[in-house]
């Protein structure tokens, strides 16, 4: 028999091994297509581009999001053979005024950069972890042994 209990906001569920042979009779509830809380990737199920999706970084809203909205937008609802050749100008428009903004642009990446070069120290390999850990026991006992 499954029983369960309360860890902080966690619940943990322990069943049996019969509790698993008998079928389930859980009801599965059909997501609410509409709903607005309901997170979303880059489409949403209409077909819509989602401007709010995180996979967008902020572009969307940004100094240039008009053109890029504009840009996308083409190329999202293009029908050309060639998807999105008809869409040249737009994305024009994003570069010229990413370029009028590049000083927003650089910075943003250089503080990725940093961010990833501060994860990478972070991460050290354990060899490298283990000598530092060997120098800094022996610069101690060398103290040690100088000020005894």
């Amino acid at each position: 028999m499954a029983y369960c209990w309360q860890e902080g906001k966690d619940r943990v569920i322990c069943v049996t091994k019969e509790d698993h042979e008998t079928p389930s009779n859980a009801e599965l509830v059909a997501d609410d297509p509409n709903d607005p809380y309901e997170e979303h990737g880059l489409l949403l199920p209409s077909g819509d581009i989602n401007w709010c999706c995180p996979c967008l970084g902020g572009m969307a809203s940004g100094p240039c999001g008009e053109q890029f909205k504009s840009a996308c937008s083409c190329f999202h609802y293009s029908t050309e053979d060639l998807k999105g050749s008809d869409c040249v100008d737009q994305f024009w428009a994003v570069q010229e005024c990413m370029q009028q903004y590049r000083d927003l642009h650089l910075q943003d990446k250089e503080e990725e950069e940093e961010e990833e070069e501060e994860e990478e120290e972070e991460e050290e390999e354990p060899a490298e972890c283990l000598e530092k850990a060997a120098l800094a026991k022996a610069t101690a006992t060398k103290e040690e042994e100088g000020s005894s």
